[in-house]
């Protein structure tokens, strides 16, 4: 079962003098198998440090600031107060800045889409603005701030729905630069003939529901097949890092010592803080490793290899 679609952006789409108050939604989901890396001896997941490549010390998570080395091999350093100075986006308004022909625009510069919803009163210049592109054949051309970074972007039109559709900038865009494209190639007329008529062999309406990713069914198959003749094990616990207490303890540390400055401030003899509960010593136990706080960096999940998608059989 799908998971309910949440907002992550609200605003209004602005044209001249109308404006459309919209919630934005997500429009497209990833169903990859995900996995994670782990010690093929005992199941242990696998993390990474940060360390520093000059001194081989781990560095905190508080301590990392962004490095920009130039092609002359200097290092810029950006700091948070650095970025914070920089200009940012933040408004909550879907610019329209023209309308072009639908025809114009290169999907190649399409990146990620959106579902706009109207809120209840705003129903009508919504479907106002949705009927008048598809009337006119055209999509417009806006601006719009998504986290703090302003995108170019596409109003177009899918079904009932109006899409916000982000776009790279034309930069962005590498060309294919292949000198074997530029040699003249001598085709005759017989072969173009023959390779029209294996494509009109081949034509059809394209229907996305007559394919199927064969490769994550077969991933699915696996698992489940592993699950059904026990070939499980449980999900191993990390053992607690001895270095330092746990947070009752440190409490508890804290109330005492506030507790003593207070008596020696009255000038009254300190009392002994009671000891923790011991713990009992755990039988033949690997030594704890010792865990971060930090957040776990990018590439301890991996997903499956990309696979080939195919034709459901007629």
């Amino acid at each position: 079962m799908l998971a309910p679609m949440r907002a992550m952006w609200s605003g209004a789409v602005s044209f001249g003098l109308v404006s459309v108050p919209v919630k934005a939604y997500s429009a497209t989901t990833s169903h990859d198998i995900r996995f994670h890396q782990v010690h093929g001896a005992d199941g242990g997941r696998i993390r990474y440090k940060r360390v520093c490549s000059l001194d081989g010390e781990e560095v905190e998570y508080a301590d990392i600031v962004k490095g920009y080395e130039t092609e002359d091999g200097e290092l810029i350093m950006l700091t948070e107060e650095d970025l914070d100075a920089l200009p940012s986006s933040t408004g909550h308004e879907i610019d329209v800045i023209e309308f072009v022909p639908a025809d114009q625009i290169d999907p190649l510069l399409f990146e990620k889409s959106y579902f706009l919803e109207p809120e209840a009163k705003a129903a009508k210049p919504y479907a106002l603005l949705r009927e008048a592109l598809v009337d006119t054949d055209r999509m417009a051309v806006v601006k719009v701030a998504l986290r703090q970074r302003e995108s170019i972007a596409l109003l177009r039109v899918r079904g009932r729905a109006i899409v916000l559709q982000t776009m790279l900038w034309p930069d962005e865009v590498r060309e294919p630069e292949f000198d074997i494209l530029d040699n003249d190639v001598e085709l005759r007329p017989q072969e173009l003939q023959m390779a029209a008529s294996l494509i009109e062999s081949l034509g059809a309406d394209f229907d996305p529901s007559a394919f199927q990713d064969d490769y994550r069914d077969a991933v699915v198959a696996m698992i489940e097949r592993k699950r059904e003749t026990g070939e499980v094990r449980p999900a191993p616990v990390p053992e607690r890092s001895d270095e330092g207490g746990d947070s009752m303890t440190d409490l508890l540390t804290a109330l005492q010592r506030s507790v003593e400055a207070a008596r020696a401030g009255k000038g009254a003899p300190p009392e002994e803080a009671p000891a923790p509960p011991a713990e009992e010593p755990a039988a033949a136990k690997k030594p704890a490793s010792r865990r971060r706080k930090a957040p776990a960096t990018e590439g301890t999940e991996e997903t499956a290899t990309p696979r080939k998608r195919t034709r459901k059989p007629a």
